[in-house]
């Protein structure tokens, strides 16, 4: 018969609702069973194990809603292509890389930074890869440069919809060499890629991560993989989600929480594969690319509900927001508004969405799982977003107040690859919006990126993500700077400065402020990260 243990931490800065002086707290069984402060904490826990804070801060651990564990694993262990800023330097780069009988798989690239926005050719690709089979994913995965020995692997891709015989890939030529990709990684470098990631996500306080998987992404091997993975003791938790249509029988073999994460309604704006109202600014000839329709979205819709699934979609431009909208409006008349809000159905990303929109989603009980990393790095007057789609239609994009004020649940994430593991980060970006009164508060964006991401994945017992008596022992100790209480903001909600409100502080977010570095990560009550 097994014995409870507890441990009592002590001597910290504890985050939890309604306390502003809490320094302790207790946990049995990898569960938090009591807050509040040291000598009561010793009093009424004699004989735990005493575990010493030093003044760290003590916060509910992170969940990353939206990432891409191999793609980010490569990424982390090979080739990072985010600091290249020319052709030239793209090329030294590769050819540096190449490994003799294994494919190259690298990611970042980013022509709007660069100072000349002239990509290689395939032949320059070529010549400095030897002949070798290449793929150098853009820094939003929506295409990739690729060197003819690829195509060879994917020969379909000469004639889908996407190709170009010099250029980047997009849309399905993208997708047809991405597959070829994937059958040519060696197991051995995709686990070692899983691997790599899940520690790094556990370095940054992450507990658990949402993986957007499906057949145009990854495949069942690799999804089955990072799973069998992640049932090893000391890693964060990995919720799989896949993005195909009509899979129920799929979702239950892979035990996937939903069909959903990246299943494409458009592509992105950095390649020009969103689709949009009215033609992209720098590109007058094309409204991006729309994959989906009203009555197929519906279609799913219905499906996943009347299977007890969460439906999702990976949706950006206005023109697949406003599909989108229109499917669940569709669906609604098959299964009713109660049930179809019973599911707790997901968007991913959803960077064009106006007020009325975002109150019909909130109507049917949507999650908008969004990246604030991508406003910090493509917004503003004269960010990738406003070369795109010019300075007006840019500073309507990511309206996280707006989705908020709404009643949308927000939930936060990464997109790893496709912007870094960092939540800290993700919370100041929030906060400090490229466009002013777009962005929320710092308690909104830290509970998005912690309670938020556990209900977007149907958590929803109402202490999952805060560190009450009752709740998961899911935490995180910080090295941090004095915490802050913020101003109040009228933007999402109201609340109380003072002190008698006991509203918990957090770290300063403020813009060149460091950020806290992570001392320890705890997923119920297992520690699954220590810094050395």
């Amino acid at each position: 018969m097994s014995t409870s243990t507890t441990t009592l931490l002590l001597g910290g800065r504890v985050h939890t609702p309604g306390s502003t002086d809490a320094t302790a707290l207790a946990i049995t069984d990898g569960t938090v069973v009591w807050v509040g402060q040291d000598g009561p904490g010793r009093a009424l826990h004699p004989g735990a194990e005493e575990v010493p804070l030093d003044g760290a801060f003590v916060a509910p651990a992170f969940v990353d809603a939206h990432v891409h564990a191999t793609a980010t694993g490569l990424h982390l262990s090979g080739l990072d292509l985010t600091g290249v800023r020319d052709a030239g330097q793209l090329l030294a780069a590769v050819r540096a890389a190449v490994t003799p009988g294994e494919v190259l798989c690298a990611h970042g690239w980013d022509e709007s930074t660069w100072t000349s926005p002239r990509l290689p050719s395939r032949a320059e690709l070529d010549e400095a890869t030897g002949g070798a089979p290449v793929y150098l994913s853009r820094v939003d995965v929506h295409s990739a440069l690729v060197t003819s020995a690829l195509v060879e692997l994917a020969p379909a891709a000469r004639d889908a919809d996407g190709w170009s015989p010099d250029g980047p890939l997009t849309r399905d030529a993208h997708h047809l060499v991405r597959s070829a990709v994937r059958a040519a990684i060696t197991t051995d470098q995709r686990q070692r890629a899983q691997r790599a990631f899940l520690h790094a996500a556990a370095a940054a306080g992450i507990v658990s991560v949402h993986e957007c998987a499906g057949p145009d992404i990854s495949g069942e091997a690799d999804l089955r993989d990072l799973q069998r993975l992640a049932s090893e003791p000391g890693l964060p938790e990995v919720v799989a989600y896949w993005g195909e249509l009509g899979a129920a029988d799929t979702a239950a073999r892979l035990g996937a929480r939903g069909l959903a994460g990246d299943l494409f309604v458009d592509g992105a704006l950095g390649s020009h594969t969103a689709a949009l109202h009215e033609p992209y600014a720098d590109r007058p000839g094309t409204r991006g690319a729309r994959y989906l329709d009203a009555e197929t979205i519906a279609g799913h819709l219905v499906a996943c509900t009347e299977a007890g699934l969460q439906a999702g979609f990976h949706v950006i431009g206005d023109a697949a927001v406003a599909e989108v909208v229109e499917g669940f409006r569709l669906a609604e008349k098959t299964v009713g508004q109660r049930a179809l809000a019973g599911r707790h159905h997901r968007l991913e990303h959803v960077e064009m969405i106006d007020a009325e929109q975002a109150r019909a989603l909130a109507g049917w009980g949507v999650t908008a799982s969004v990246q604030p990393q991508f406003d910090a790095a493509w917004g503003g007057r004269d960010g990738m977003y406003a070369t795109r789609l010019g300075t007006d239609r840019a500073a309507a994009l990511n309206p996280f107040a707006t989705l908020a004020s709404e009643g949308v649940l927000l939930a936060f994430g990464s997109d790893a690859p496709v912007t870094p593991l960092e939540p800290w980060a993700s919370v100041r970006a929030a906060v400090h919006h490229h466009t002013p009164g777009a962005g929320v508060s710092a308690r909104a964006a830290f509970n998005a990126h912690t309670r938020g991401g556990h209900r977007a994945a149907g958590v929803n017992d109402g202490v999952t993500g805060s560190l009450v008596p009752g709740a998961p022992a899911h935490y995180a100790v910080w090295e941090s700077a004095d915490l802050v209480v913020a101003t109040p903001d009228s933007r999402v909600q109201r609340w109380s400065t003072d002190p008698r409100a006991q509203v918990p502080g957090l770290p300063p977010l403020e813009p060149g402020a460091p950020l806290p570095r992570c001392l320890r990560t705890v997923r119920a009550g297992e520690v699954i990260y220590e810094r050395p």
